[in-house]
Formats: C-alpha cells, sequence, structure tokens
C-alpha cells in the first residue's frame, strides 16, 4: 500500500511540473457533456479485519487466525453524470472475483498443524460514489473520489459440503464505504483513467456455528484494495 501511495505521487509530481508546458490538447470539449458511459477494469486484493472472541483464549485448539489476501479481478460499466463543473457522479455496476485463505494454527496434543481455509467471493457490486475533479492541465486532470458500495456475494454457502468442512460461512450482504484518487488522460478517441480506491465493509461477516473455528472469532469485516482502469 505504502508503495503505490508512491508511485503515484511521483505520478503526479511529474504531472504538475510539465503542467506549463504548451501542448495540443485532446478532446477539448470532453469535459461539456452531461453524461457519459464507459467500461472498467481491473485488479483487487480482499482482505478481512478479524477481531477475536473472548472465548478464543478459552480455546484448547486453535492457537491463531491469520488471513493471508490474493489477487482477483474485476470488471463493469460505468455511467457519469455531470452535477456541476468539477463534480461528478457516477454508477459503476459490476463484478468482483477474488478469494481470501484464512489460515488456523491448531494444536492437537503436542503437536500444532495448520488448516488453511480458501473463501471465494464473487459480489455483485454497486458503488455509487462522488468525483471531485482538479483543473485540467493539458491532457491530464487529477481528481478525487469517496461513496458507497452495497456488494452481493454470489459466492457465499448456505450449507457447507462435507467434502469442505470444517469451513466457516459468510453472509452474502455488505455495505462499504470507499475512497481514492486516480487521473484522467484524455486520448484523442476517448478518455483513459487510473484509479486505486480502498473499500471497508460495516457489517460482520462472519456466520456463526457450533464450530470452534467460528467461535475463535468474534466479528470479521471485509475489505478491499482495487486498481481500475476506466475506458470512457
Amino acid at each position: 500500500m505504502k508503495q503505490i501511495t508512491f508511485i503515484l505521487f511521483f505520478v503526479f509530481s511529474v504531472i504538475c511540473a510539465n503542467a506549463q508546458l504548451t501542448r495540443p490538447v485532446n478532446n477539448p470539449r470532453y469535459d461539456f457533456q452531461r453524461l457519459h458511459f464507459g467500461f472498467t477494469i481491473g485488479i483487487n486484493s480482499m482482505d478481512f479485519t478479524i477481531h477475536n472472541s473472548g472465548a478464543f483464549f478459552g480455546l484448547d485448539s486453535i492457537y491463531s487466525v491469520e488471513n493471508q489476501p490474493q489477487p482477483g479481478f474485476n470488471l463493469g460499466i460505468i455511467s457519469d453524470l455531470k452535477i456541476v463543473e468539477g463534480l461528478n457522479l457516477r454508477f459503476l455496476p459490476g463484478l468482483n472475483f477474488g478469494q481470501r485463505d484464512m489460515t488456523y494454527i491448531v494444536r492437537k496434543d503436542s503437536s500444532f498443524y495448520e488448516k488453511v481455509m480458501k473463501i471465494e467471493s464473487t459480489f455483485l457490486d454497486f458503488p455509487l460514489v462522488f468525483k471531485y475533479r482538479a483543473l485540467r492541465h493539458n491532457d491530464y486532470r487529477p481528481y478525487l473520489i469517496a461513496g458507497g458500495s452495497l456488494k452481493y456475494d454470489l459466492a457465499a454457502q448456505k450449507e457447507i459440503k462435507d467434502e469442505e468442512k470444517p469451513k466457516i460461512r459468510l453472509n452474502r450482504t455488505d455495505l462499504y464505504y470507499q475512497f481514492g484518487l486516480g487521473i484522467d488522460f484524455y486520448l484523442p478517441y476517448f478518455k483513459f483513467s487510473t484509479e486505486i480506491k480502498y473499500e471497508v465493509g460495516m457489517f460482520n461477516m462472519l456466520q456463526p456455528d457450533n464450530t470452534q473455528y467460528s467461535s475463535a472469532i468474534e466479528r470479521m469485516n471485509s475489505k478491499l484494495i482495487m486498481i481500475s482502469f476506466h475506458f470512457e
């Protein structure tokens, strides 16, 4: 995350340093549009924030619980409405595919072993965000975004198959808040944007059951880092 932030800061610095150079301007009337559409593709990293329950230290077999985020990808469509100059409202419905590996260190007798649960998610994603744009410099325009998103997990299981047990279950629906930044690049025939954003889920995603694997956890909140490439 720190490396990504440094790279984006460097890119912004280069753009600002060259802002005074005179160049031909692509699509000079692009921002006059009231409504436009496009599509987006990108990559993501899904993760959990795990809070141990009060029963965790009373469990004889569960020694620790850790989460390992795995790379995923996302795709969707873009609807962009200009509210006033510099402020747009965006609706970007799409799909997020990803996986999180939860590693339990389990103690049995006098030895320890790992139990890894591969938890896949396929989110129907319905984000609604505000986009605040800085002044355009030649063919570049940096921006900030903030908003919320409703996600529905198509891969969340109502029941765990016997061959997959033990495995925890997740709730299907979550509400996220999100914020991020990006840069618009004005090309001769369309606009291309690179964007990074951070999303945090507000609901507890854990479905409690009678196993020690869920008893060790009080709540689990989802979080995502998404890097997107927009074509508009």
